[in-house]
């Protein structure tokens, strides 16, 4: 006997918005012995290079460290969209899942309009079909802001992305979270009105 249709389907929604993806053994992953930064939160914000969408004057800043290649940093950029108008999302790519992590993230980086270079992108990795096509021939800033940002992601040790730091809005605490969240999540997460 077949399982039901939307027994699977729920099934899968909640494993993919609990999920997250994890560090592969990879010859070109940044590692690092640093201890784990005392303030996550600031260290991010003064040492993350990232592109910035949303309400960019908005007081309330939230960062993603992602890696290009993970399909539940798809999910968290879809439910981010709703909430664009009421936060500044700074998005941090890292490269841990392989070799299209580092071009595809410095694509992002030089983009001239990055928030728009990043939902094709996104639509095209939870299709699938892998991502934006980025030249294997990276400026070395963006290939060093890269290798940076990895050895940030590593120094907090988290094991997975997409990782998110954020003040929430209503306690003004620094909250943490690995892997996406539905859109509903996320706003409660960050202490925000449901859109």
């Amino acid at each position: 006997m077949k399982p039901p249709k939307l027994a699977l389907s729920l099934f899968a929604a909640l494993t993919l918005l609990a999920g997250g993806c994890s560090q592969q053994s990879s010859t070109d992953t940044a590692t690092t012995t640093a201890t784990k930064p005392a303030q996550p939160y600031e260290a991010v914000a003064a040492q993350g290079k990232g592109f910035t969408v949303g309400a960019v004057m908005s007081a309330n800043t939230v960062y993603v460290l992602f890696d290009p290649q993970c399909p539940h940093c798809g999910h968290l950029w879809e439910a981010s969209v709703p909430l664009l108008k009421k936060v500044k999302f700074v998005w941090i790519p890292v490269a841990i899942m392989g070799g299209k992590s580092t071009p595809q993230g410095a694509a992002l980086l030089a983009a001239a309009n990055p928030a728009e270079l990043m939902a094709e992108h996104e639509k095209s990795v939870l299709a699938g079909t892998g991502g934006i096509a980025a030249s294997a021939n990276i400026p070395a800033e963006l290939e060093q802001a890269i290798q940076k940002n990895t050895q940030l992601f590593n120094s907090l040790g988290v094991d997975s992305v997409p990782y998110i730091l954020a003040r929430n809005t209503r306690t003004g605490q620094v909250v943490t979270n690995n892997g996406a969240l539905s859109t509903p999540a996320l706003a409660e997460f960050l202490g925000l009105e449901q859109p």
